[in-house]
């Protein structure tokens, strides 16, 4: 008899009794405790993934650089010019130049 009438419950009334189980079980003075634990760690999964993707996405730029970006990067570098954001004319210009 239970089990007929839990499996006739609809998905709005189980969100219902899912709150009165928090309740009874937390109590009406944890509720906004537990909630902003969990907002916490919803946001503290949301910032590691996005650093995760970041990386990876850095990781894959990295990985289709030319043996030659490689190289004008590192001379680059070495006379302190930064390589981010430009073609590979424009650095051997700028490499030139601080020659």
């Amino acid at each position: 008899m239970i089990k007929d009438l839990l499996l006739n419950i609809a998905g709005t009334e189980w969100i219902w009794i899912v709150v009165v189980l928090v309740v009874v079980l937390f109590g009406a003075s944890k509720i906004p405790e537990v909630a902003r634990s969990i907002g916490k760690a919803t946001g503290e999964f949301q910032r590691g993934k996005m650093e995760i993707q970041k990386e990876i996405e850095a990781a894959a730029k990295e990985m289709n650089k030319t043996p030659e970006r490689l190289k004008l990067e590192e001379a680059a570098k070495a006379f302190g010019i930064d390589p981010t954001g430009k073609t590979d004319e424009q650095l051997k210009e700028e490499i030139k130049k601080a020659a």
